[in-house]
C-alpha cells in the first residue's frame, strides 16, 4: 500500500464506525499560551477535553500534522540519526467524547491493524497499565482481559506510570494507556532473541505504533485523583511507522512518505543515498525539515528571533548547516525540493499548493541570510581559533562558542567539527553552562503556578460586550496564581461585558464593584476558550452581587487602532500584491503593531 492509501484506509475504516473524518488542525497554534504546536492529534480537541465546550460530534477521527521540537516531546536531536524519529509528523487518531470506551477502542484497532491491515498478529505485542500504590491505582485488568481475546497472556506486558499512564499536564485529565507495538525484524533475528524483550527498549525495528489513552480521571493540584464525568478515548498512531511496517521497511526514510524528497536531494547534491552514512544522515534532516518549515509557513508562522518563529528558523538553520557541511550546499537548495513535497502531500493537504509561491520565497531568503551568517561566523571562528594558538591553547572559551552561536545563529556542531579540522576543542561545559542560563531566564519568565479552581456556583460565562459596558454579574468560580514571583487572581464571572484578548487585541480593563468593594481587572484573557479576568486582589466577599465595569476609554481608543489595523492591511495588500497575509498584530490603547507576510523588505517608496 501507498502512503495516501494507508492514510485513507484509516479514514474509511473508522467512518465505516460512525466516526465524523475532521480536518487537520494548524501545526502551529495561535490561541492555547501553554504550546507553541500542535504536538498530538487531541489538542484541537483539548476544549472538549476539558469540559469548556460541548462535543460536536461524539466519535472523530483523523490525520493531524504534529510537531514535536521542543518541552518533553523533543526529538530534534534525534531527527535523522535513527530511523523513525521526526519534527514534522503525521497522526492518525480516533476519539469518543463520552460515548465508547476501552472494550471498542481495543477492539477496533485490532480489527483495523490485523483484519484490514493484514499486519502478522504475532509480531504485535500490547502494554497496559500495572497500577500506581502511591496513587491508589490497581493494575488495568479491564484492558488486560480485552486484549486477551486477541494476544496470548505472555505478550500482554505491565508498563509503568511513566509509559502507561498519560496526563495533559501537572493538573487535569488523565488516565491509563494501552501502547501497540511491532516487532519488524527478521525472522532470524525473532528466532535469536525474544521480541518481548526489547519492547520498550528503544531499539529501532521493535517499536510503538499506536496508543490508546483511556481518559477517566482528573488530576488535581493536590495530586489527588477524581473520576471524569465523561470519560474519553483519545488514540494516537504514528504514520509513518505505520508505512514501514506496511511497506516492508527498516526504517520510516525507505518508505514512499521521504523517498522521493531523498532521491531529489541526492539529485542536487551530485550523490547517492546509501552511499555515505554522514551524508545519508544529512539527507534525511533535509528530508524531514522541508516538510516542517513548509507546513508552518503554510499555517502563519515564518521564521524568526522569538518564540515559535525561532524554533522554526532553528529547525531551518539546522537543515541548511547540514546541507552545508556534508552535501557541499553552499547555495540555497531546500526551496528547490517543495515540487516534490508538493507531489506527495499537496493532495491530502492541499494548503501547500495554495501557498507555494509564498513557502518558497521564504524558505529562499531564510537560506541565503543563514548562509551568509554562516560565513560570518566561520570568519569570526578563525579569527578566535588564530588568536587561541597564539596565545598556546587548544581549546576555546565555551563562552566564545556561545556568543556565535547566540550572536550570530552559529550552531556549537559546526563550531565543533571546524575545531577538529585545526586540532582543537571547545570548552562544552563553559558553553552548556552559558546555554543553561539562557534557559533558566527563558525557563522563569514563563512559568506560571496555578491553584484549584474554587467553584462556587456552576454554569457558563454569557460575553455581552458588544451591547454593554457595564453589566450586573457574579463569580462562578476563581483561583490563584503565581508568575514572575507575583501573585495574580483569575476570576470567572457568569455574565461579562470584559472583551477577551484576542486576535492582536489586548484584553479590556475596569473594574467589579460590590456594596463592599471596588476590584480592579487589570487585564482579561481567554484560557481554553474561558474568558479570565485577572486582578491583583480577590473580592472580600466573592458571593456578593457584582457590577462589572470596563474602562470604555481605553476601549475605545482599542477600537480606533483596531479599525486602522484593518485599513493598513488593505493597504499593504494594494501596494505590495494580494500575497500579503496578516500573521499578527498588536492593538493597545497607546498603539499598533501589524504583522504581515513578504518575502522581501518594504522599500521607502512602497511605505511613502
Amino acid at each position: 500500500m501507498t502512503a495516501k492509501e494507508i492514510r485513507d484506509s484509516f479514514k474509511n475504516f473508522f467512518e465505516s464506525k460512525g466516526h465524523q473524518i475532521v480536518s487537520s488542525a494548524p501545526m502551529v497554534i495561535k490561541d492555547d499560551p501553554t504550546l507553541m504546536f500542535t504536538n498530538a492529534g487531541m489538542n484541537q480537541f483539548k476544549d472538549i477535553i476539558l469540559g469548556n465546550q460541548p462535543a460536536k460530534f461524539k466519535r472523530v477521527a483523523d490525520s493531524q500534522k504534529c510537531l514535536r521540537v521542543s518541552g518533553k516531546h523533543n526529538d530534534l536531536e534525534e531527527v535523522g540519526h535513527d530511523t523513525y524519529h521526526h519534527t514534522m509528523f503525521e497522526m492518525l487518531g480516533n476519539w469518543s467524547f463520552g460515548d465508547y470506551f476501552k472494550k471498542e477502542a481495543i477492539e477496533w484497532a485490532w480489527e483495523y491493524l490485523v483484519t484490514v491491515l493484514k499486519l502478522n498478529p504475532e509480531r504485535l505485542y500490547a502494554t497496559i497499565f500495572e497500577g500506581s500504590p502511591v496513587d491508589g491505582l490497581e493494575r488495568d485488568n479491564e484492558a488486560a482481559d480485552i486484549w486477551a481475546q486477541f494476544l496470548p497472556k505472555e505478550r500482554i506486558i505491565n508498563g509503568s506510570k511513566h509509559d502507561n499512564f498519560w496526563e495533559m499536564g501537572d493538573t487535569g485529565p488523565c488516565g491509563p494507556c494501552s501502547e501497540i507495538h511491532i516487532d519488524l525484524r527478521s525472522d532470524a533475528e525473532r528466532a535469536k532473541i525474544d521480541g518481548l524483550s526489547l519492547v520498550n527498549q528503544s531499539h529501532p525495528q521493535v517499536i510503538e505504533i499506536w496508543n490508546l489513552v483511556f481518559m477517566q480521571y482528573n488530576r488535581k493540584v493536590d495530586g489527588s485523583l477524581d473520576g471524569l464525568p465523561a470519560r474519553v478515548i483519545d488514540t494516537g498512531m504514528g504514520f509513518e511507522r505505520l508505512c514501514m511496517a506496511l511497506q516492508g521497511k527498516i526504517s520510516n526514510y525507505d518508505t514512499d512518505v521521504f523517498q522521493p524528497i531523498i532521491r531529489e536531494i541526492a539529485r542536487i547534491a551530485g550523490t547517492a543515498y546509501g552511499k555515505d552514512p554522514q551524508n545519508d544522515i544529512a539527507m534525511r534532516v533535509v528530508a524531514d525539515h522541508i516538510r516542517t518549515i513548509a507546513f508552518s509557513v503554510t499555517d502563519g508562522q515564518l521564521p524568526s528571533n522569538a518564540k515559535a518563529g525561532y524554533v522554526i528558523r532553528r529547525i531551518l538553520r539546522r537543515a541548511v548547516r547540514y546541507g552545508y557541511t556534508f552535501l557541499g550546499q553552499k547555495h540555497a537548495f531546500m526551496y528547490k525540493l517543495l515540487p516534490v513535497l508538493i507531489d506527495n502531500m499537496g493532495e491530502a493537504y492541499p494548503e501547500l499548493i495554495t501557498q507555494r509561491s509564498l513557502i518558497e520565497k521564504v524558505i529562499k531568503e531564510e537560506e541565503e541570510s543563514f548562509l551568509r551568517t554562516l560565513d560570518t561566523g566561520i570568519h569570526l571562528l578563525d579569527k578566535t581559533i588564530a588568536d587561541a594558538k597564539a596565545a598556546g591553547n587548544q581549546t576555546i572559551d565555551g563562552k566564545d562558542a556561545f556568543i556565535l552561536y547566540d550572536t550570530f545563529g552559529f550552531p556549537v556542531d559546526l563550531t565543533e567539527l571546524i575545531l577538529r579540522e585545526n586540532g582543537m576543542s571547545v570548552n562544552l561545559n563553559e558553553f552548556n553552562a552559558e546555554m543553561q542560563k539562557q534557559k533558566e531566564r527563558a525557563r522563569n519568565a514563563a512559568i506560571i503556578e496555578t491553584g484549584d479552581w474554587v467553584i462556587l456556583k456552576e454554569g457558563a460565562t454569557e460575553f455581552v460586550g458588544y451591547d454593554y459596558t457595564e453589566h450586573d454579574a457574579s463569580i462562578l468560580r476563581y483561583r490563584q496564581i503565581k508568575q514572575k514571583n507575583q501573585t495574580l487572581y483569575q476570576i470567572v464571572l457568569d455574565v461579562t461585558p470584559f472583551y477577551a484578548e484576542n486576535g492582536g487585541q489586548v484584553g479590556d480593563v475596569g473594574v467589579l464593584v460590590s456594596e463592599y468593594e471596588t476590584i480592579e481587572i487589570i487585564d482579561t484573557k481567554k484560557e481554553n476558550n474561558l474568558p479570565v479576568h485577572i486582578t491583583n486582589n480577590l473580592p472580600e466577599y466573592p458571593d456578593a452581587p457584582m457590577m462589572a465595569c470596563v474602562d470604555t476609554d481605553k476601549r475605545a481608543a482599542c477600537a480606533a487602532n483596531h479599525s486602522a489595523t484593518h485599513l493598513l492591511d488593505q493597504a499593504l495588500r494594494e501596494v505590495l500584491g494580494d500575497h500579503v497575509e496578516q500573521k499578527g498584530s498588536l492593538v493597545t490603547p497607546q498603539s499598533l503593531r501589524f504583522d504581515f507576510s513578504h518575502f522581501q523588505k518594504v522599500t521607502d517608496k512602497e511605505i511613502r
